[in-house]
């Protein structure tokens, strides 16, 4: 069997990509712990050292996106909760928003807003649905 030209840095390349997917799940993980603020440190290190030692823009530019939104993850490690909640909820109401753009009346596209966003309705809330 041939072997395939760039094989072996393809290989190379998912296995870093790979393996800064893990630490930062590591990282996140934390969450769930009650981690002190020395590991939650050195877990941080240990992802972004890694990327930053990458050759893959992509992985580079994760490490950005954490390294910028770090107030945020710190939040989510530090109280285990995060805003997944509210933001879903928002989420839905621009969909409904969306869909119910056509309606001349203002006050049945507020209700059908506030109709999908109920506690009721959001266990059963499909996508395909609105």
């Amino acid at each position: 069997m041939e072997h395939a030209p760039g094989r072996g840095e393809d290989r190379a390349a998912l296995l870093t990509a790979w393996i800064a997917k893990e630490n930062l799940r590591t990282l996140l993980a934390l969450a769930r712990t009650g981690a002190g603020r020395h590991q939650v440190g050195h877990a941080s290190w240990k992802f972004l050292t890694w990327c930053a030692d990458s050759d893959i823009p992509e992985v580079r530019q994760l490490a950005t996106t954490v390294d910028r939104w770090w107030p945020e993850v710190a939040a989510l490690i530090d109280t285990g909760h995060s805003s997944a909640k509210s933001e879903g909820i928002n989420r839905v109401i621009k969909l409904v928003a969306r869909n119910a753009f056509g309606f001349r009346n203002a006050e049945n596209q507020r209700l059908r807003t506030r109709c999908v966003t109920t506690r009721r309705a959001r266990g059963q809330l499909r996508t395909a649905q609105l």
